[in-house]
């Protein structure tokens, strides 16, 4: 029910470390953080005297930046050399491999999911998925291999960054219903009447 997520205890709110993400084939688990999509919609500006009036423009998606932990077993950081090479860069050693070129289809990680749990997440973590993010033509962008210092005890982290087309998201359908059913666009009895335009 709208309103009562203050006052039902049976309502959970959803929560930043409850998730899990499968890219490509790596372990779920060596992951520590990732962002969610970002989508920036382009303005173009038209002035009329001292006045400014804003028209959206096109719809590009922002890339996903992850990081995950660098283990010995797996070995992440021979892991991400080899999506380098499987997506087509070569050493330059000689001619014949400094012609290689990265494709973006030899380069594609397939399914890409960002998948947010309940509270009641279990062995079947199915069972309570609240949502579900896809990056649909997703490819690596950026490789940093993390930092090494006398300073630190932390563990090795390697930052990732992903680029893709578009991403859809796949909500919990009970969750969806409540959210939307009380959402549509305004009437024209409801927009704001602006005034005529008469010439002066």
């Amino acid at each position: 029910m709208a309103g009562s997520f203050w006052a039902d205890v049976s309502i959970e709110p959803k929560r930043q470390y409850r998730w899990l993400a499968y890219i490509g084939g790596i372990q779920p688990f060596v992951l520590k953080k990732i962002s969610k999509p970002k989508v920036v919609i382009g303005e173009t500006e038209h002035k009329f005297l001292n006045h400014s009036f804003w028209y959206p423009g096109r719809a590009v998606w922002d890339t996903v930046q992850m990081v995950m932990a660098d283990p010995a077993d797996p070995d992440m950081a021979s892991t991400m050399m080899g999506f380098l090479l499987a997506a087509g860069y070569k050493s330059p050693v000689n001619q014949s491999e400094a012609v290689s070129t990265i494709s973006k289809s030899r380069g594609d990680l397939g399914s890409v999911r960002i998948v947010q749990l309940g509270a009641n997440a279990s062995n079947t973590l199915s069972s309570d998925v609240i949502e579900e993010w896809t990056l649909v033509n997703a490819w690596i962008k950026d490789i940093a291999w993390g930092e090494l210092s006398y300073d630190s005890e932390d563990m090795v982290d390697i930052t990732v960054t992903l680029r893709y087309d578009y991403a859809t998201i796949t909500p919990n359908p009970i969750l969806a219903h409540s959210a939307t059913s009380g959402l549509r666009a305004p009437g024209p009895s409801q927009r704001p009447n602006h005034g005529s335009t008469t010439s002066p």
